[in-house]
């Protein structure tokens, strides 16, 4: 079986972006919270999301607090915030290793599968 990870870069002070609530859904037929968590100073979160049985083929969203992070941070947003939470919905196969990773501005973002 395989697992599901993630970590987020605060691009904008090149390093990773530290107590960013976090929240994974799972997308069937009713949309269902499965794991939610806060990134460590590394980033990362302190456990796999999905890993095991748990981990199975489907679509899923990860939602990132990013908005609140940046107005902690006392980062001079736009009024309003351009991003607050970042959503981003992907697929996976429950045999795999999937790394699903942020890449965070106030003003931008982007993710890619990593390894």
């Amino acid at each position: 079986m395989g697992r599901l990870t993630t970590h987020i870069l605060d691009t904008a002070h090149g390093g990773p972006a530290q107590k960013v609530d976090i929240r994974l859904y799972s997308l069937g037929a009713t949309r269902e919270l499965l794991a939610s968590a806060t990134t460590n100073e590394d980033g990362r979160t302190p456990y796999p999301l999905l890993e095991d049985e748990s981990m199975v083929t489907g679509t899923y969203e990860l939602e990132f607090d990013i908005g609140a992070y940046f107005r902690k941070r006392s980062v001079e947003l736009a009024k309003p915030a351009f991003l607050d939470t970042v959503v981003i919905r992907f697929s996976v196969d429950g045999a795999e290793d999937y790394h699903v990773p942020l890449l965070a501005s106030p003003w931008s973002y982007s993710t890619y599968r990593g390894s």
